[in-house]
């Protein structure tokens, strides 16, 4: 009886045993760009974001100036810097920070945790599109609505109230650049560790309503207790509207309230990025 024998070479054994392998899903070109420009699109079709997001910095400093009477008077005739600009121009940097607290801690974080509450970053991670792309979109997102209200509020205040422009305008770009960074970099915090649409919005306004009282929204900071002043020195919105101001009216360089910042962005990215969840 003879014995069967199953002929093959060595490469057609292997190929017949070898399990097939998936390609990697490649990013389509411009995805980041279509998705930056579908969430922008996103944002300017929620009339209440958009409104406070992109239009109230302007509208409150040019409602202050038309209807305050002290808008155009020295805001302190007593102190040798204050007395050399008018109420209105002194609330100009604070109305900045406004602008960049309002895209960094309350609209950004909540979107994001929007997303993972409904599980579309989830759903991203099926797809060719990287989720880490959402992240990117809502960041430019967010610089854009800030760069956007921030020159809108300056427009109007310069044509409409006759604010006085920066007097050091180099410096006032610095700690709104640095101003921006960090009051992002502690909303990526919010959003990286907010497990619910809920909780990004509650956690989020929070920050905002103390951001903004730091920031002298609510009381300009030269009225406020020295206390305060100081703490607000140590915020990362705080530190912008006192570095703003020094560079638009003040005198000196604010070297703590600039490494202050800086501090803010250094320590919030790389923590938010190692805990960030996307489901």
């Amino acid at each position: 009886m003879s014995e069967t024998r199953t002929h093959g070479t060595p490469r057609t054994r292997a190929a017949a045993t070898t399990t097939p392998r998936t390609a990697p899903r490649r990013t389509p070109p411009g995805a980041l760009r279509r998705l930056t420009l579908v969430e922008g699109r996103l944002l300017l079709r929620d009339r209440g974001t958009a409104f406070f997001g992109l239009l109230f910095p302007g509208i409150l400093l040019t409602a202050l100036g038309l209807v305050m009477p002290w808008a155009d008077q020295p805001f302190d005739p007593d102190d040798p810097v204050l007395g050399r600009v008018t109420a209105i121009t002194a609330y100009a940097p604070i109305v900045l920070t406004l602008a960049i607290g309002t895209a960094a801690l309350s609209t950004f974080p909540t979107v994001l945790g929007t997303y993972r509450d409904k599980g579309v970053l989830r759903r991203l991670s099926t797809t060719p599109v990287p989720p880490a792309f959402v992240l990117v979109a809502q960041l430019l997102v967010a610089l854009a609505s800030i760069l956007v209200a921030s020159a809108l509020a300056v427009v109007l205040g310069a044509v409409v109230l006759g604010i006085t422009l920066p007097s050091r305008p180099l410096l006032v770009a610095l700690a709104f650049v640095l101003g921006a960074t960090s009051a992002l970099a502690v909303g990526c915090l919010i959003a990286a560790r907010a497990r619910t649409a809920g909780a990004a919005t509650a956690a989020g306004m929070a920050a905002w309503v103390a951001s903004m009282f730091f920031a002298g929204v609510w009381l300009p900071l030269p009225l406020m207790p020295e206390v305060v002043r100081v703490i607000s020195a140590w915020t990362p919105v705080g530190a912008a509207s006192q570095a703003m101001a020094s560079g638009w009216y003040g005198d000196g360089v604010p070297l703590q309230e600039l490494l202050v910042m800086a501090a803010w962005t250094l320590v919030c990215v790389p923590v938010a990025a190692r805990t960030f969840r996307w489901a």
